[in-house]
């Protein structure tokens, strides 16, 4: 224990606080990440979803090492998590409305 925090306090020194707040946004983001990443996977490609995935975690990474140097720091990190879980869920979207295309006017695309 870095900072001598004991649950269930949840504040402290600045440093404390600006890695508890990029965790806790890192615990937010998860359950969407994970239901975009399923459905572009079930519904798409499961290579370009795992592919995205991987950028994904490195832009959470990012993210968490810049929020826990410097508040402005985590910019470019959350820029790059919104555009891979916006790639993905327009690429789930995609994926469902093919699926769909297919099963209910054979349309083959």
């Amino acid at each position: 224990m870095a900072h001598k925090i004991l649950p269930p306090v949840v504040s402290g020194p600045p440093e404390f606080e600006q890695t508890f707040r990029a965790h806790q946004n890192c615990v937010e983001f998860y359950p969407l990440f994970l239901v975009t990443l399923w459905t572009c996977g079930m519904f798409f490609s499961e290579v370009l979803a795992a592919a995205t995935g991987l950028v994904y975690m490195a832009a959470r990474q990012l993210y968490f090492n810049g929020y826990t140097q410097s508040t402005k720091k985590r910019l470019p990190g959350f820029h790059l998590t919104l555009a891979v879980l916006l790639t993905l869920s327009v690429l789930a979207v995609v994926g469902i409305t093919r699926g769909l295309l297919d099963k209910y006017f054979y349309t083959h695309i």
